[in-house]
């Protein structure tokens, strides 16, 4: 028998197990495939607070407590020869603090808080194929590990959450891949570091060095993943690996220099190819992308968990829209993809600007000032922290219609 589903997401990271989730708490049939067993090891730790309002939907704010360490903004030692500075998140909005948190234990909580919330989750299965009834995608086709038999399930919709597998990007050709930001990406983790004083001991600490940049990033467990990007073409030049690079260019840095003097390595490294993506179109006929799978920007400013938690909110309510008024499939989406594209396109323009290290960080600040378009009299610093906390434009994006419209698109075979 072919199971039916509301909706079929692929994928059980932080996106599609959040838009699993709320699309259950409204009484959605929701099934998730995901081609791993939680937990499972995962980078970004970094969380802004831009992801908080998904979370605290999803009932998960007394969790995060419990199980993060509190960050109230953070440090960076960039652009032209000023020292150290920092923003707080509180210079923004009223979310005064985010949190660090280990992916592992984060991304298990989400799926496993999809299951309470009703979600149907299949683990350790591959998504193989989307099915088609003409042009339209109406389910899946995967395989549980060590099974020969292939199952199908359908679905009103299906949410492409598979992260930088891409799995419907791919399909349908639509990956577009942003040359200038390709980079490499090698950490590992380290214990008994220095912290920053005060409430700045959560923050990321962000330092320009020679070849690149490095993070340091605190755990609650009390170990901090430290990392450094390059992009490939320094690396190339080099003519060293990622990790010979890294140890000389932390070797060399001033304040994360400092911190991890004395510490002791107590993880193996780990590396990744960080080149931006983002997808042209992020959705068609019964289908959609979110997190990223519909795009990748520069791990930089820290922004994809709270990209990824904040899309996935609006999308788990423009489908909840769209299945009531079925009507309204292609204008609702066409709003959603217009409001992502948006702003991606936006960070990765703030990106490019702030990897001119020869800038100071009002000119930072200015720069941030033309993106979230505030009040001419507002302060530049605050902008920054706007940007920064993956807060801009939290009321203009990602908000599904409110009233059936007619459809507005045409669409033409994808397959």
């Amino acid at each position: 028998m072919t199971e039916s589903y509301d909706v079929a997401v692929i994928g059980g990271g932080p996106a599609g197990a959040a838009c699993a989730g709320l699309l259950a708490a409204r009484g959605r049939k929701v099934v998730v495939v995901e081609r791993e067993k939680f937990p499972r090891y995962q980078i970004g730790e970094s969380m802004t607070t831009g992801a908080l309002p998904t979370l605290d939907a999803l009932g998960l704010l007394g969790k995060l407590e419990d199980m993060g360490y509190r960050k109230y903004g953070g440090t960076l030692l960039w652009g032209a020869d000023q020292g150290t500075w920092d923003f707080r998140f509180a210079d923004a909005h009223t979310y005064e603090y985010s949190y660090q948190v280990k992916r592992a234990d984060f991304d298990a909580m989400l799926l496993a808080r999809a299951r309470e919330l009703g979600a149907h989750v299949i683990e350790d299965a591959r998504v193989e194929a989307p099915v088609f009834d003409g042009e339209r995608v109406t389910g899946l086709s995967y395989r549980m590990r060590g099974e020969k038999e292939s199952l199908t399930l359908q679905a009103k919709m299906v949410v492409d959450a598979s992260g930088q597998a891409k799995v419907l990007g791919r399909k349908f050709e639509l990956v577009d891949w942003h040359e200038d930001l390709r980079n490499v990406a090698v950490w590992s983790y380290f214990q008994d570091c220095s912290l920053l004083e005060g409430t700045r001991a959560g923050d990321t600490l962000t330092e320009n060095c020679a070849a690149g940049w490095l993070w340091f990033i605190p755990l609650s467990d009390g170990t901090v993943s430290v990392g450094f990007v390059v992009s490939s073409e320094t690396l190339q030049a080099s003519g060293q690996d990622a990790q010979e690079l890294f140890e000389q260019e932390l070797a060399g840095s001033v304040e994360i220099g400092k911190l991890v003097q004395g510490a002791r390595r107590v993880s193996g490294y780990r590396s990744a190819r960080d080149w931006a993506y983002q997808c042209s179109r992020l959705w068609g006929p019964g289908w959609c992308m979110v997190g990223d799978a519909a795009g990748f920007v520069d791990p930089l400013m820290s922004a994809g968990l709270a990209m990824s938690l904040r899309a996935s909110k609006g999308l788990a309510e423009t489908l909840d829209f769209v299945l009531r008024h079925p009507e309204s499939e292609a204008t609702a989406l066409d709003r959603y993809q217009r409001d992502y594209q948006n702003f991606i396109s936006d960070l990765l323009g703030f990106i490019r600007f702030f990897y001119d290290r020869t800038k100071k960080k009002e000119d930072y600040w200015d720069k941030a000032k033309t993106i979230t378009g505030s009040d001419a009299d507002a302060p530049s610093r605050r902008d920054f922290a706007i940007i920064l906390s993956g807060m801009a434009g939290l009321h203009e994006v990602f908000k599904a219609p409110t009233e059936p419209v007619k459809p507005a698109v045409q669409w033409h075979q994808f397959s």
